[in-house]
C-alpha cells in the first residue's frame, strides 16, 4: 500500500512541475543600450533570450516612436509599432484588431448629408 502511495505522489509531484513550468522565467537580457540626455530626449532598446525586445525613442516634448516584438506560442514573430503623442497612442502591427469596414448605404448617407 505504501508503494501505491509513493508513485502516486511521485507521479502527482510530476504533474504539478510540468504545468507550472515556465520556459521564459530564465529569461536574461542579452543586449541593452540606452541614452538619455539632460534636455528630455532619450532612446533605449533591449533584448531579451527568449526572442522578446523592444526599443522606444522619445523627447520632453511628449512625443516617442517605438517598437516591441515577441514569438507567440504558436511560433509566429508578433511585432507591433507605435507613435506616441498629442494624439495618443496609435499603435500599428498585423495582429492588431482593425474595425469591419463602413457598409456602403452609410456611406452614402455621410456622403449626402455632407453635401446638403
Amino acid at each position: 500500500m505504501f508503494r501505491y502511495m509513493l508513485v502516486a505522489s511521485a507521479v502527482l509531484a510530476c504533474a504539478y512541475g510540468a504545468a507550472t513550468y515556465n520556459p521564459n522565467a530564465d529569461a536574461t537580457i542579452v543586449k541593452f543600450d540606452s541614452d538619455f540626455q539632460p534636455e528630455g530626449d532619450y532612446k533605449y532598446h533591449y533584448e531579451t533570450s527568449n526572442g522578446i525586445s523592444a526599443a522606444e525613442a522619445g523627447s520632453l516634448r511628449n512625443e516617442a516612436i517605438g517598437e516591441f516584438s515577441w514569438t507567440s506560442p504558436e511560433g509566429q514573430l508578433v511585432k507591433i509599432s507605435y507613435v506616441a503623442g498629442e494624439n495618443g497612442y496609435l499603435p500599428e502591427g498585423d495582429l492588431l484588431p482593425t474595425p469591419p469596414p463602413i457598409p456602403d448605404a452609410i456611406l452614402k448617407s455621410l456622403e449626402y448629408i455632407r453635401t446638403h
